[in-house]
C-alpha cells in the first residue's frame, strides 16, 4: 500500500521506532519518524516503511516526542472513541476511590488519553492539556465530561511548564460555569479547601491521598510535617497526634492550613514558615525530638540531569530527619522526582540512615493514590515514591 492510498496526517516509522511502537509503548520520539506528513495536533495515523498501518497517536511538532500513542491496529480515533476513554477512566475511579469527593479521574497515558489529566474537586473538575493533540479537542470535551460526571463548572489550568515546550501557551481559564473562589472537599475524615485557579498543582496533592491517610492512621506524640503546603499529611495526623508542627516556606500555604484546621477543629497545629534543612538543622541542635516526620519535598529531580543534586538532596534531608526522631518513631518520606527510581530512593535512604548511625525499618514502600495508575511498560509515569520507615535505636 503507498501513501496516497490512505489519505489523512499520517507518520512513517524509522529506526527503532517500530520497535518501540510494537512493544506498546505510548511515545515516538522525533528521530525514529522517516517522514512526516502532519500538522500540530492531529491525529496522525502511524506507519511502517511499506506502508502499513499500525495505529494512530497525537502529533507534537515541536515536542521531542513526536507522537503519543492513542490506538494500535486500525481503529481511528473518532468522538465517540473518545467517550469510550472516558467512561473507561471513570468506571475504574468509581471502583478504587472509596472515600471523599476528590480525586484524579484522567491520567495521561495511564488511561490511554497521552496530554490529558481531569481532576475532580466536589463538582467542579480541573483539565490539564499538555500537547497540542488534547489543546484542540479541550472545547469538544468539555460537554461530554460535565455530562458524564455532572459537573457544573470546569477550569482549563494550563499553566503547566511542559507547555512552554510545546509552544502552547500558558493559561488559566474558565471552560464551564462559574469557579467557587474556594472549594471544599472530603479526604477521609478531613475538609480542606482548594483553589482551582491557582493551588498548586490542579488545586492539592491528590495523588498524597491514600498516603495521608495511612500517615494519619499511625501518627501518635510529637509530629513534623515538613513541606507541609496547605496541610494534607498534618490535618489527618493532628487527629490522633498530641501536637504537629507544620512548616512550609510558603506563607500562602501556611494561611491555607491554618483556614482548614479551623474547618476542622483542630487545634493542635503550629504552622511555623521556614526553609526545611536550616529548620531541621537548628531543631536538632535545640535538642528537639519527634515521634513521627513527614518529608514531602518538592521534586529535586525534574530531568536525569538533576539526578546528582537530587540524591545529595534527598540524602540530607532524610539523615537530619532520622537524627530527630525518637527510638521507635515512624518517618514518612516521599519523592516525585522520576528520574529517582524506587530502588534509587531506597539507596539513598540507606545511606542517610547509616550517616545518621540509626537502625531503620521499612515498614510499607508505597506509591501515588489507586486513582493515579500507571501504564505498565511506561516507567515514566511512575514517579511518586513513598517509605514508611520506623526507628529501631
Amino acid at each position: 500500500m503507498d501513501e496516497s492510498s490512505s489519505p489523512g496526517p499520517n507518520v512513517t516509522l524509522a529506526g527503532d521506532g517500530l520497535r518501540w511502537w510494537q512493544a506498546g509503548h505510548p511515545w515516538i520520539y522525533r528521530d525514529d519518524l522517516a517522514l512526516i506528513q502532519a500538522e500540530p495536533g492531529d491525529v496522525v495515523e502511524v506507519r511502517d516503511d511499506q506502508g502499513r498501518a499500525h495505529g494512530f497517536g497525537f502529533f507534537s511538532e515541536v515536542s521531542k516526542i513526536a507522537v503519543r500513542a492513542l490506538t494500535y491496529g486500525t481503529t481511528r480515533p473518532d468522538p465517540a472513541w473518545f467517550r469510550t476513554r472516558f467512561e473507561a477512566a471513570l468506571a475504574l475511579r468509581a471502583r478504587v476511590v472509596a472515600e471523599g469527593d476528590a480525586c484524579r479521574l484522567i491520567f495521561s497515558e495511564a488511561d490511554g488519553l497521552p496530554g490529558l489529566v481531569v481532576d475532580r474537586y466536589g463538582d467542579h473538575l480541573v483539565v490539564q492539556s499538555t500537547i497540542p493533540g488534547t489543546e484542540r479537542c479541550l472545547e469538544d470535551w468539555t460537554p461530554v465530561l460535565a455530562e458524564l460526571t455532572g459537573a457544573r463548572c470546569i477550569v482549563a489550568r494550563n499553566d503547566a511548564p511542559i507547555r512552554k515546550m510545546e509552544r502552547l501557551p500558558i493559561e488559566n481559564r474558565v471552560l464551564l460555569g462559574e469557579p467557587e473562589k474556594e472549594v471544599v472537599v472530603q479526604e477521609g475524615e478531613i475538609r480542606f479547601g482548594v483553589n482551582v485557579l491557582s493551588g498548586q498543582k490542579t488545586g492539592a496533592f491528590l495523588d498524597q491521598r491514600e498516603n495521608h491517610l495511612a500517615a494519619g492512621q499511625l501518627a501518635s506524640g510529637r509530629v513534623l510535617d515538613a513541606f507541609c503546603y496547605q496541610g494534607g499529611f498534618a490535618l489527618q495526623m493532628a487527629r490522633q497526634a498530641d501536637e504537629v508542627i507544620a512548616v512550609d516556606s510558603s506563607q500562602t500555604a501556611l494561611e491555607a492550613l491554618e483556614r482548614n484546621a479551623a474547618r476542622n477543629g483542630l487545634t493542635n497545629i503550629r504552622p511555623e514558615r521556614a526553609k526545611i534543612i536550616p529548620y531541621l538543622r537548628t531543631a536538632a541542635e535545640a535538642g528537639e525530638r519527634f515521634d513521627v516526620i513527614v518529608l514531602d519535598p518538592p521534586a529535586f529531580a525534574r530531568t536525569k540531569r538533576d539526578r546528582g543534586s537530587a540524591e545529595r538532596g534527598y540524602r540530607e534531608i532524610n539523615r537530619r530527619a532520622i537524627e530527630l526522631l525518637n527510638p521507635g518513631g515512624m518517618l514518612v518520606t516521599c519523592s516525585c522526582s522520576a528520574a529517582i527510581s524506587a530502588g534509587q530512593l531506597e539507596r539513598i535512604l540507606n545511606h542517610a540512615a547509616s550517616a545518621a548511625h540509626r537502625t531503620v525499618q521499612v515498614v510499607e514502600r508505597r506509591g501515588p493514590s489507586r486513582d493515579h495508575p500507571a501504564r505498565l511498560g511506561h516507567s515514566e509515569s511512575t514517579y511518586l515514591k513513598c517509605f514508611f520507615l520506623r526507628v529501631l535505636e
